[in-house]
């Protein structure tokens, strides 16, 4: 387990680099503590953007078909361009904030996902639309592993930073659920195309915010090169990934071209993890990934993107087709999750630091565990007051115990100049964990429906019997996910609270 110590004298000395960097001044000395609020108002907004755009766009999704006129088929690289673009790149982002600033990228990502976002909101055709959605995930790179490493810089004492990251954590963790409420609204009452040109005055305010508000930030003292060769290899391999197990939802498992994109992104991350080993300036240092707590944080929160996955596309599914709840409804039944994350992730911030991440994750994956175990037990006649309410309240639960924990302990204990990397790859293992939740969980739906109709008659009886079955079914899987993700992260985590590390303090420009 790697540890991070202060060292006594007025300077620190970097093991890895030699050099010598300014002590980091106390973040009182930085932020009035009013201030420090209101930076936190426009990170979270940030947070918010990124997060939301993961399924606002989804609700639109129909609108935009009827309207430009593109197949089904095509469909699908409306979501497929913007993850592959933001999950690939996420960590070369997180690098080129610690290396030029973490304000200045920012401010590029912030501005830039306005501009993508009212691209698309505009475009004419599905050529224009799809590269609005890939210049989003550029940008959202960019954007994502700089708000969370602002955070990490901006909060440092104990209690402050608790509450800090569970107002982050609920909003990571009900950001998707927002965002189908509010594309339910802008497309029933406006047009599809708002729920893209709705990110722009929200970016922009942001954009404003930083401004007036966040000081410049130093940049990393280490004055290190880009790692090259580590950032083509690790983009190539999660390009190859994520692309492989987008593939395998359309095109299945054996597939050879889901088979050969998995097996070359593992080939190439495993390159990639070689490299870092020895070069220089390493796009990710290992020291970061070798840390237990860390690993645990890393763990639970791909479990999380991978489980969530089961709610809010499955549960949306249920609502949808089976309840024939309006995009509108739809959105506006997942509110119960929403409150219960953000009431969980708030008020209990204070004593999910005290007990350390250990004890709140497992308990947090328990609970979320049995919030999509009640709902396999949904049925046609089941009443979403008295059956599905009580599930989305226990996952919200859950997920609030989880989320703002681990993300903190995710950054805790980085030095300054790892801040940007080590919080782009809290994104990075979301993604790729929702990615994997995508096609493994869509496998198991496809294949239920498809054992349940064999052998009887394609009626539309039958067929919605198959869609209740593969709903059940993945609500089921979604459940093992967190209950295998309690054990691991059970595992994984130390005892206690997590020791944050005086190196990620704030450091003033000089």
């Amino acid at each position: 387990m790697t540890t991070l110590q202060r060292t006594p004298p007025t300077e620190t000395r970097s093991p890895e680099s030699g050099r010598h960097r300014r002590p980091a001044a106390s973040s009182s000395r930085i932020y009035g503590g009013g201030s420090r609020w209101l930076i936190l108002g426009v990170i979270a907004l940030a947070q918010l953007v990124v997060v939301l755009d993961a399924t606002i766009v989804n609700i639109a999704l129909p609108s935009a078909q009827q309207d430009l006129g593109f197949s089904d088929d095509a469909r699908q690289w409306l979501i497929t361009a913007y993850a592959l673009a933001f999950g690939s790149l996420l960590l070369l982002g997180g690098r080129l904030g610690d290396l030029v600033g973490r304000k200045p990228m920012f401010l590029i990502g912030l501005i830039g996902f306005a501009s993508a976002s009212a691209l698309g909101g505009a475009a004419g055709s599905f050529e224009v639309l799809v590269t609005a959605r890939a210049l989003q995930g550029v940008f959202g790179a960019m954007l994502a592993p700089a708000a969370l490493s602002l955070l990490t810089v901006t909060f440092t004492e104990k209690d402050e930073r608790a509450k800090a990251f569970g107002v982050f954590g609920a909003i990571s963790g009900g950001g998707g659920a927002i965002g189908l409420i509010l594309g339910g609204a802008l497309t029933e009452y406006l047009s599809w195309r708002w729920c893209l040109y709705v990110n722009a005055p929200l970016a922009l305010a942001a954009v404003v915010g930083t401004i007036v508000l966040i000081p410049s930030l130093a940049k990393s003292a280490t004055r290190a090169r880009i790692d090259l060769p580590g950032s083509l290899v690790i983009v190539g391999g999660l390009v190859a990934l994520v692309y492989g197990l987008g593939n395998a939802e359309s095109e299945g498992w054996t597939s050879m071209t889901t088979l050969t994109c998995i097996t070359l992104g593992i080939a190439l991350i495993g390159i990639f993890l070689l490299i870092e080993r020895d070069v220089a300036n390493p796009l990710l240092p290992l020291r970061i990934l070798a840390d237990r707590t860390r690993g645990g944080a890393y763990a639970a929160l791909a479990v999380c993107g991978a489980g969530m996955f089961a709610v809010l596309l499955f549960l949306t599914f249920y609502m949808s087709t089976i309840k024939q709840f309006s995009p509108l409804q739809t959105g506006f039944a997942f509110l119960p999750m929403i409150a219960a994350l953000a009431v969980t992730a708030t008020a209990l911030a204070k004593v999910t630091a005290l007990v350390g991440p250990k004890l709140s994750v497992f308990t947090g994956m328990l609970f979320a565990a049995g919030g999509l175990m009640l709902f396999t037990l949904l049925d046609f006649d089941s009443s979403y007051l008295t059956h599905v309410v009580p599930g989305l309240v226990i996952t919200g639960i859950g997920l609030g115990l989880v989320m703002a924990p681990a993300m903190a302990a995710a950054t805790s204990g980085v030095q300054a100049d790892d801040a940007g990397v080590a919080s782009a790859a809290v994104s990075t293992f979301q993604q790729i964990g929702g990615s994997i939740g995508t096609a493994v969980l869509s496998a198991l739906a496809a294949a239920a429906a498809s054992d349940y109709l064999q052998g009887r008659a394609p009626n539309p009886a039958n067929q919605a019997m198959a869609a209740m079955e593969s709903y059940t079914t993945t609500f089921f899987w979604g459940a093992a996910i967190f209950a295998a993700g309690a054990v691991v992260c059970g595992l994984l985590f130390p005892p206690g609270p997590v020791q944050a590390d005086p190196e990620a303090e704030p450091v003033m420009a000089h």
